[in-house]
């Protein structure tokens, strides 16, 4: 068995049950969601859609909103004046071109305000079952630390988790690799000691070769 494979084997018996983190009732809210949780904790969109979904639901609701408006909303977010531009826009392009429906392909998705790679492919992996692999900075982290992926972008080590990892199973691995970059290997002071892989991991063996030296 490769090193890849026992990390894999290791982290599906310690972080067995792995799903999403954010709140939502349709694609079109959970599209909004991801935008929001951009630079922001799953549980503050939370705590933020909790309010925002019961007074807008669909897009034509938010297409109709002023920018001060949507601003006042999310304000506890961060970037909230980006981001409210940014759901506007992307609301009234829903409204015109895709007749209120949330668009099930990568380029028409990424054509959209605020919504990047990653935004998109977890739309497409979460809403429509889509075999992607969304890369954000907790799967990037992770994957370079424990030499999933040699990948210096997003991309790059999209593509290798792509070729590791069976199509059925990607979505549950995204959210395994966030949920121990969350609470074990974190960008600062990451719980080494308790982390069940730490005999693979590329940082750690870095910090070693730093105190033998």
């Amino acid at each position: 068995m490769s090193n890849k494979q026992e990390i894999l084997k290791i982290l599906i018996r310690e972080l067995p049950d792995t799903g999403p983190t954010l709140n939502f009732n349709n694609t079109f809210e959970l599209l909004l969601a991801v935008i929001l949780s951009a630079q922001c904790t799953d549980k503050q969109v939370n705590k933020t859609t909790a309010n925002l979904f019961s007074k807008y639901q669909t897009p034509e609701d938010f297409a109709c909103l002023a920018p001060e408006q949507l601003e006042q909303e999310i304000k506890g977010c961060g970037l909230y004046r980006n981001k409210s531009l940014h759901i506007i826009k992307t609301s009234r392009i829903l409204v015109e071109k895709y007749g209120g429906k949330v668009p099930d392909n990568l380029l028409a998705l990424q054509s959209l305000p605020g919504v990047g790679r990653k935004t998109a492919n977890v739309v497409l992996n979460i809403a429509y079952q889509k075999p992607t692999f969304p890369v954000d900075t907790h799967v990037f982290r992770v994957s370079r630390r424990l030499g999933l992926s040699g990948g210096n972008t997003s991309f790059q080590v999209e593509k290798d988790l792509i070729k590791l990892i069976p199509e059925q199973e990607r979505g549950s691995w995204h959210h395994r690799l966030i949920q121990f970059g969350r609470t074990i290997c974190t960008s600062r002071g990451p719980k080494c000691d308790h982390c069940p892989v730490e005999k693979f991991c590329k940082y750690q063996q870095g910090k070693k070769v730093d105190r033998e030296k």
